[in-house]
């Protein structure tokens, strides 16, 4: 059986349209996402994203992308991004990922992910099935999520769902 997804048990809220030119829903991640370290050869760059659909009362926007199906007991954080303005509806390929953060809003800023830096961090699953990418955008009521970029992923995890106003997710595969 597999983990449950990082959303089903939070309170439901309405759903963003999510899309992306570099990764699809049901898809297998490719490589330009992949990490680049622990064995993998990936470019490690964070994919293009976009949405629409944020109900009235949005004052910014998170990103996450969360892997359920890693063998931590507590899945894996690959993303955790905040601070994103209102105004701003995409991020291009490479907005997440170090150091040049190319593309990413004035105001945003990255928590550490669980390979301990602030910024994307690509799949690098160990042998066996597949894992999932949980690829979410969070439409927050919040114009700061009163934390800062030291906090763990949960704690800012805690604080965007408290904020929810809406969210979507495109959650593509990977395995080796």
């Amino acid at each position: 059986m597999p983990a449950p997804l990082p959303h089903e048990h939070l309170p439901s809220v309405p759903a963003l349209t999510v899309e992306s030119d570099d990764i699809m829903d049901g898809e297998r991640l490719g490589d330009l996402h992949v990490f680049n370290d622990w064995g993998m050869t990936g470019q490690n760059l964070s994919p293009a994203l976009r949405w629409s659909g944020a109900p009235e009362g949005t004052r910014g926007y998170a990103v996450t992308c969360f892997d359920p199906d890693a063998p931590t007991g507590s899945g894996f954080w690959h993303w955790v991004l905040f601070g994103i303005p209102a105004s701003v509806t995409e991020l291009p390929t490479g907005a997440g990922t170090a150091p040049e953060f190319k593309g990413l809003p004035e105001g945003a800023a990255h928590a550490r992910n669980d390979y301990g830096v602030k910024a994307y961090g690509g799949a690098a699953p160990p042998p066996g099935d597949p894992h999932r990418y949980v690829f979410t955008v969070h439409a927050l009521g919040v114009d700061e999520l009163g934390v800062d970029t030291d906090a763990s992923p949960a704690v800012v995890g805690f604080n965007i769902t408290a904020n929810t106003l809406a969210r979507g997710h495109i959650i593509p595969h990977f395995g080796v």
